[in-house]
């Protein structure tokens, strides 16, 4: 399994990256993972690592900055990092591609390199959510801010493949997310995708409330980027909030182990990244002040992806319309 991984896309590119690399190849004897950056900065880094014979250094100086432009940094810079690292994947050098780099130029240059599946319209952000029980996967997340009613039936029906491949539902129970309940609420949008997801063969629970995401609702959250970008940053401060200020009126020697672990739920860097779904191929971004560990469950993400031939999944149930079944 050859991950093809872009040192030079978080905020202390590319420390997080190699240590994150190491771990995932001490992590897993399957991994192998294509280093993609400045060779020197790279190298002097792994240096303070033995036996890495996994690692392989895929030389490029250029690096595409988190406040550029995307598609303009793109074309300044066609042998960036990110550019070179997709460009791997697509020759068949790696399997998949992870970054933590701008999120824009990733899933532009996705779009660009890897395209589009047949009847995708829009690659759309997929994060998982914690929730009370289980994970809740939030289509889209980011990566469109307007969507039309299709669009959103299109995030619907990629989410459940995604659940069904990499999360082992068999048959995962999807939400719109509205301002209530009723059928006929929301925008003109949200009122025509409900009707869509409502006559399909996916497992529509119906419109679900902001409150009601907590309590796991549904196993796929369907909604526009714009709204998903918020409520995500929203819940992600949230939990910080929370987590933070019980840690700070206990003393750490009374901490209760499982608090521990429920706080750990919360943490973005159990989760590592999000795969961009509706592409040919596995491209997965991260958060630019991921750490180490969050890179390595990246990794992990990109793996389990692959393994379960998630994007030939996708590309066979969307022509034929429905959720597969292995």
């Amino acid at each position: 399994m050859r991950i093809a991984l872009d040192a030079m896309g978080t905020d202390h590119a590319p420390d997080s990256e190699v240590a994150g690399a190491v771990a995932a190849v001490r992590d897993d004897p399957e991994v192998k993972v294509l280093l993609v950056g400045d060779e020197a900065l790279i190298s002097s880094r792994l240096e303070r690592f033995s036996g890495q014979d996994r690692i392989t250094v895929v030389h490029t100086p250029d690096r595409i900055a988190p406040d550029e432009s995307p598609i303009s940094a793109l074309r300044r810079t066609p042998r960036s990092s990110i550019n070179l690292g997709l460009e791997l994947q697509k020759s068949g050098e790696a399997d998949a591609f992870v970054s933590a780099g701008s999120t824009g130029a990733v899933m532009a240059a996705s779009q660009l390199t890897l395209r589009a599946l047949a009847g995708v319209d829009r690659p759309t952000l997929g994060t998982p959510f914690p929730t009370a029980r289980g994970t809740t996967l939030v289509v889209d997340s980011g990566a469109n801010v307007d969507c039309k009613p299709q669009q959103l039936f299109q995030f619907a029906r990629l989410g459940a493949i995604y659940m069904h491949d990499v999360a082992g539902i068999e048959r995962p129970a999807i939400g719109l997310l509205n301002v209530g309940s009723e059928e006929l609420k929301g925008t003109e949008a949200v009122q025509a995708a409900h009707r869509l997801l409502a006559e399909s063969d996916l497992d529509f629970v119906g419109n679900v409330e902001g409150r009601d995401i907590i309590r796991h609702s549904c196993d796929v959250l369907v909604c526009d980027g714009f709204i998903g970008n918020i409520l995500l940053k929203f819940y992600e401060s949230t939990a910080s909030f929370l987590t933070g200020t019980v840690r700070a009126r206990l003393e750490e020697d009374c901490l209760d182990p499982g608090l521990d672990e429920l706080f750990r739920g919360f943490d973005y860097a159990e989760y590592g990244g999000v795969p961009l779904l509706g592409v040919n191929g596995v491209s997965i971004v991260c958060h630019g002040s991921s750490s180490p560990k969050a890179i390595k469950e990246a990794v992990g993400v990109a793996k389990r992806a692959v393994d379960s031939r998630m994007v030939s999944h996708m590309a066979r149930d969307l022509e034929a319309g429905q959720v597969g079944n292995g």
